[in-house]
């Protein structure tokens, strides 16, 4: 663990010193590059996700496809969000119009005595070594994404964002990141503020959204894989994620249709299965699980049986998911 910091920190410190802060100076950011600097961390951690997924996950997509892939146009729109989100833009956007804001919340916090403590503190003598805290972050940052998915699926606010994700019909290895930009500031926001109270180390932090995103990829793949009987129940396999997206199946279980004002057709709800991210312990012990050996077509239900409109591109899927979501909160007629 402490070799692969070491490989990381000397890489971004090449990268940052190399291309980063000379466009800082001529960019007129002089005064802001430690912000600069760990940028540069966030934008190595992304080229590594980019080189994993074409020469690792994209090969197996080609070797075991669960379904031919059609619809091109879909699968470069996915691009574009995951090129957004892991090649920077997406974090200069929080760096600039949320994390002062959260800086000086925290700060607020800590003046009034509520401290940052650190988890890995509570078990003195056995989270010593950076190899177990880490695992020890993973686990609990899993958790807190199971009940964040959880409740995008429940409250019909959220679902008018996060159906943006759930309305790709071609899924592939891309499919990860293409999310409405608010659905993803809320979860961001939320994972800063966790790793404010919690005391998480920056590098710790960095390695736990890499590794997570990673596993999210190869989750979304157009792969026909399953990890058997005890390895779908220890690890979250494409083929159980592909389930959570599976028409009128995955992510069903509470009205669905009043999000837009109509009526409710039987079986057609809000909810579902299989939201663990990383681990599907959570959905085992929360009665959510469901390991049935199946490859469903993905897509969401009134999208397919009703010709629902949730956009082609980028633009238009954000312009329909900020309708929607103004709907389900009742400031308007028609989504």
């Amino acid at each position: 663990m402490d070799a692969l910091i070491d490989l990381f920190a000397n890489t971004q410190a090449a990268l940052y010193e190399g291309v980063m802060q000379p466009i800082a100076f001529a960019l007129g950011l002089g005064n802001r590059l430690e912000d600069v600097f760990d940028g540069t961390g966030w934008l190595l951690v992304g080229l590594i996700q980019i080189a994993v997924m074409l020469l690792v996950i994209g090969p197996l997509q080609r070797w075991r496809p669960v379904e031919a892939v059609t619809d091109t146009h879909a699968v470069h729109t996915d691009v574009i969000y995951t090129l957004i989100h892991r090649l920077g833009v997406f974090r200069v956007a929080l760096f600039l119009g949320v994390e002062p804001v959260l800086d000086t919340l925290m700060g607020e916090l800590r003046v009034h005595g509520v401290g940052t403590f650190h988890l890995e503190d509570l078990w003195p003598g056995v989270t010593d070594g950076p190899f177990t805290s880490f695992v020890i972050y993973l686990v609990v940052f899993d958790f807190v994404n199971y009940w964040l998915h959880r409740a995008q699926h429940q409250w019909h606010w959220w679902w008018a964002l996060h159906a943006v994700h759930h309305s790709q019909r071609q899924m592939t290895q891309w499919t990860d990141n293409r999310n409405h930009l608010l659905d993803d500031l809320i979860g961001a926001v939320i994972w800063v503020c966790v790793a404010q109270l919690i005391g998480i180390a920056p590098t710790q932090f960095v390695a736990v959204v890499a590794m997570t995103q990673l596993f999210e990829n190869f989750q979304h793949a157009n792969l026909r894989v399953s990890f058997g009987k005890w390895g779908e129940r220890l690890w979250v396999s494409p083929r159980f994620h592909r389930l959570h997206h599976a028409v009128g199946l995955g992510h069903e279980s509470v009205p669905q249709l009043a999000v837009r004002g109509e009526a409710t057709e039987e079986g057609a709800t809000l909810g579902g299965y299989n939201f663990g991210v990383l681990l599907p312990w959570w959905d085992v012990i929360f009665g959510t699980a469901n390991f049935e050996p199946r490859f469903d077509p993905t897509g969401i239900r009134d999208q397919v049986e009703a010709g629902v409109d949730y956009g082609e591109g980028f633009w238009s899927q954000q312009q329909l998911g900020i309708k929607r979501f103004i709907h389900a909160l009742g400031f308007s007629a028609e989504p």
